[in-house]
């Protein structure tokens, strides 16, 4: 029998936190002088890796120790922001339990580094409920690139074409495409608008609550 996954994307996704980011992101940018529009970054930068997005916005004259240094202080301030607010998204409990019922791996792929998988998986007591993890320390390239879904899928034992990833972000859900995987978006962060050119997008949500696990594989066939 087919394995099937279900590959979730963390930030965003698992957990409602993007505007936490972006917030600590701002802060981190005002320390050093610099203003950032905050949806402009977000659409640009959501799904890559910290280190990539240090290199766009700090320069790419920065070693690989100061870029590690920045991205250190950087997430130190997210977390430090989100922790009083950290919960798993609406309807994201339920769903896994009806989806590790219905026999399908879960798996979380991520751009965040481990600092942030065990403060958000460990935090909120959701480590043992995945099969397989994959995250920034993982891959040498963030999403856009497929890596991180790919080696999740890998991990899961699931064919990408048998994988479904969820998503907030349109470079995530780009990600999927170039992995060969169907999508559901979240629109925990953009609306529905901002996802439309995306072929592989099979349902778009505002939670878990209403989504249904067997509808989901049958709308991927189709």
């Amino acid at each position: 029998m087919t394995q099937r996954a279900f590959i979730f994307d963390m930030d965003g996704t698992i957990v409602d936190n993007m505007s936490f980011h972006v917030k600590s992101w701002l802060e981190f940018f005002q320390r050093r002088g610099h203003t950032v529009d905050a949806d402009e970054f977000f659409r640009n930068t959501a799904g890559r890796q910290g280190h990539e997005i240090m290199s766009t916005y700090m320069g790419a004259h920065l070693s690989k120790e100061e870029s590690a240094a920045l991205d250190f202080e950087k997430e130190e301030l997210y977390r430090e922001m989100y922790a009083p607010h950290l919960a798993p998204t609406t309807g994201f409990v339920d769903f896994i339990e009806r989806a590790k019922e219905a026999g399908i791996k879960l798996a979380v792929a991520t751009a965040a580094p481990n600092e942030n998988i065990d403060f958000t998986l460990d935090g909120l007591d959701l480590r043992k409920e995945f099969h397989a993890i994959a995250g920034a320390a993982d891959v040498a390239r963030g999403k856009p690139n497929p890596d991180v879904f790919l080696l999740a899928a890998e991990r899961a034992g699931a064919l990408p074409a048998d994988s479904i990833v969820f998503e907030d972000a349109p470079l995530g859900v780009e990600a999927a495409r170039r992995a060969g995987m169907r999508a559901v978006v979240l629109t925990t962060t953009l609306p529905a608008e901002a996802f439309a050119e995306f072929d592989n997008v099979i349902a778009v949500v505002s939670d878990f609550s209403a989504l249904d696990v067997d509808e989901l594989f049958a709308s991927a066939t189709n």
